[in-house]
């Protein structure tokens, strides 16, 4: 028996790394779904494969390196080693992509009766021909650096999910390999223009002229490869030097990232031959090699917009509340009540109008806010800069450390700097993951405050895409955390004391289990419902079950990685666990302990996951607004009741769907678009409340 073993119960557990591949397996369900539109399965063909390049680059990234210094180290959901956790990574994703195989070749023959083909160079008629090769000679071919490898010239750096062109080359009994990567600045696609929704893929282009671009070879084998390189750098050493510049830091290790040991070759096209010369050379093995027939790169299906509208999901453009006035300052409305805002049906408009008033507003005296991701041309940024310079003391938390976002945070913390702002970073060693924005102003009766806690970024174009909340409120105990908060950051106190907020790593666990222990107090009247992203955190899972053994009904909706089995008798009998994979992506974070009096709620960015709970600051806040704590009470309902995007987890950690035989269909994304959430038009300050559907009307 393993040490993790002998430490913990596995018999309702299972390893993080399968339960990820699992997730990323109800996505390309998607893709093959026939009742969502081809367009957006391409897309989430897309979304598939993109999810899959991140998880090999940190998630097999790591296990690479723990295999190298901690080989005997086990994991405590599996009782797994980092090596056996690979073979069993390696193994699982196989099937995944002969499913995408199969599943884009599928898509393509559809589409092509809409007029949307992927044209093989070869298949092109002769007049679009012409145009493809003087797009090539002017395009591209100025722009090639091709290569062969022989004991003259080195094997190159490949770069990490860039795509080559490469070959298996003879000249007379000499074998060589030839090489040469499709250029950053050319486009994934070239359209065809006689044919609207026709293309030729870059790739494919370049592959058909390697035999003239190594012209006195003669070639024996070719497919278009691709490396995955390990992307899991460490800021530990960024993090404990002082006086460092941590901005020159990070875009120091960013370009460290380029260069990390390769952990995945992917090949388009059977080329065993070049196959076993490129291992070789990389010093993979063959189960780190994945041979395919679908393009290793999808991210075109999004410059495919010009087409048949009913390719694409319906239109959706995020609703205004209408019972916020937009002639009243945002600040004037939500010191009447707490205002809830609900993307992406919701606008984040508010919350912008709100900024942009504060920077104009001459009674706001300082903004104070955390920064994770934000969108590439971010209003949130421009009205933070904005603030500073008409003389508002503004202080932004800046994480540089926001995987994949890192370069755009450097940029970001420049301009605010520049705009007048004080920027800091996190406290060492700990992202901050927090959502939380405080403005405060002076009155003649003393200092008043807006706080907003937000479970996702502070991001427009996510915002549209992504389920998530933002409450505003004027509590003064909440907005007396916000100030401790800010304080505690500029000093490097991780361990402050507040009176509402949750913040971790200190309070947020030690709270959720003491919550999680009340539920136990009160047996089979128990009631947990618990929405989050990703359940890992062990401690967390062993008080779950603990509470389903005492009879507590515990209700998880986990979009993405679970490893808590449900439904295992004498352990997680009373754990039900449903994961929604559909056109928004689910990301908000409720935590949801009692029912009727007893119930109290919060809303967080912090998954149910080590590193959120342990090693990152999170806030969690408490929802009081009784109006507020019912519409999520009802919206929770609607998702434990979806039978059309819902899948239900199985004892042995694989899924089905939720689909009830002779029921309605209930999707609770499609109930939200056709009926945007709105509080009651009443009259200020009376009466006030959300309209609340007829399922919790009735419910109650």
């Amino acid at each position: 028996m393993s040490q993790a073993a002998e430490r913990w119960d596995l018999s309702y557990t299972q390893n993080r790394e399968l339960s990820w591949l699992a997730f990323d397996q109800r996505v390309l369900e998607e893709a093959a779904d026939p009742s969502v539109p081809l367009m957006e399965r391409l897309r989430f063909l897309s979304i598939f494969t993109s999810n899959l390049d991140e998880f090999f680059m940190v998630r097999v990234g790591s296990l690479t390196d723990l295999a190298l210094v901690a080989p005997n180290a086990r994991e405590n959901k599996g009782g797994f080693s980092p090596a056996e956790q690979l073979r069993r990574i390696y193994a699982a994703v196989v099937p995944l992509v002969r499913q995408r195989d199969q599943v884009y070749r599928e898509l393509m023959e559809a589409l092509a009766e809409h007029g949307v083909a992927d044209i093989p160079y070869k298949e092109l008629k002769n007049g679009e021909r012409e145009y493809v090769r003087a797009w090539y000679r002017e395009a591209m071919r100025p722009l090639l650096m091709p290569q062969i490898i022989d004991p003259s010239h080195p094997f190159p750096h490949l770069k990490n999910k860039t795509l080559y062109a490469a070959a298996l080359l003879r000249e007379g009994d000499k074998r060589r390999l030839g090489i040469v990567g499709v250029p950053d600045v050319v486009p994934p696609i070239l359209p065809l223009p006689a044919r609207p929704g026709a293309f030729v893929r870059t790739e494919d282009i370049l592959a058909h002229h390697l035999r003239k671009i190594f012209k006195i070879y003669q070639i024996e084998e070719q497919a278009v490869v691709s490396v995955t390189r390990n992307a899991d750098i460490s800021y530990d050493e960024a993090m404990d030097q002082e006086d460092l510049d941590l901005r020159a830091q990070m875009t120091k290790l960013l370009r460290q990232r380029e260069r990390l040991a390769p952990v995945r070759l992917e090949m388009q096209g059977e080329a065993p031959a070049l196959q076993a010369m490129l291992l070789r050379r990389l010093r993979l093995t063959a189960e780190q090699s994945y041979v395919c027939t679908c393009p290793l790169v999808l991210k075109y299906a999004y410059q495919l917009d010009s087409l048949d509208s009913a390719l694409f999901y319906p239109p959706h453009a995020p609703a205004y509340p209408a019972w916020l006035d937009r002639e009243v300052p945002m600040w004037e409305q939500i010191r009447q009540r707490d205002v809830l805002l609900f993307y992406p049906y919701h606008s984040m408009q508010p919350f912008l109008d709100l900024l942009r008033q504060s920077a104009a507003d001459p009674a706001v005296v300082s903004i104070q806010m955390t920064i994770y991701r934000v969108a590439g041309k971010s209003a949130v940024i421009k009205h933070l800069c904005a603030a500073a310079e008409n003389g508002k003391a503004v202080t932004v938390l800046v994480e540089l450390r926001a995987r994949f976002d890192e370069g755009n945070n450097i940029t970001w913390a420049r301009e605010l700097e520049e705009a007048g702002c004080r920027v800091i970073y996190g406290p060492a060693g700990y992202k901050c993951h927090g959502k939380i924005c405080l403005i405060t102003r002076k009155e003649k009766t003393g200092l008043s405050y807006v706080t907003q806690i937000g479970t996702g970024n502070y991001n427009e174009k996510t915002a549209a895409l992504y389920t998530d909340f933002s409450l505003l409120t004027a509590d003064r105990t909440i907005a007396a955390d916000g100030v401790a908060f800010f304080q505690n950051m500029l000093i490097g106190d991780l361990r402050g004391s507040y009176g509402k907020l949750l913040v971790a790593p200190v309070s947020l666990k030690q709270t959720l289990l003491r919550l999680i222990d009340g539920e136990i107090a009160r047996g089979d009247r128990g009631r947990i419902i618990l929405k989050t992203n990703a359940v890992t955190e062990r401690e967390l899972i062993d008080k779950l079950a603990e509470a389903s053994q005492a009879g507590v009904r515990v209700d998880l909706i986990v979009r993405g990685i679970c490893c808590l089995v449900p439904g295992v008798p004498g352990k997680t009998d009373h754990i039900t666990v449903t994961s929604i994979v559909g056109e928004f992506l689910e990301h908000s974070r409720i935590y949801c302990f009692g029912e009727g009096a007893l119930r109290q709620m919060y809303l967080s960015s912090a998954d149910i996951m080590t590193r959120n709970q342990e090693r990152r600051v999170e806030i969690a806040c408490p929802v009081e607004s009784r109006e507020v704590q019912d519409f999520l009470s009802d919206y929770l309902a609607r998702l434990l009741g979806d039978n059309v995007k819902a899948r239900r987890m199985l004892p042995d950690g694989g899924f089905v769907r939720a689909e009830q035989a002779g029921a309605v269909p209930v999707s609770v994304q499609q109930f939200y678009l056709d009926h945007p959430p709105q509080m009651r038009a009443t009259e200020r300050g009376k009466g006030r409340g959300w309209r609340l559907p007829e399922l919790f009307r009735k419910r109650k």
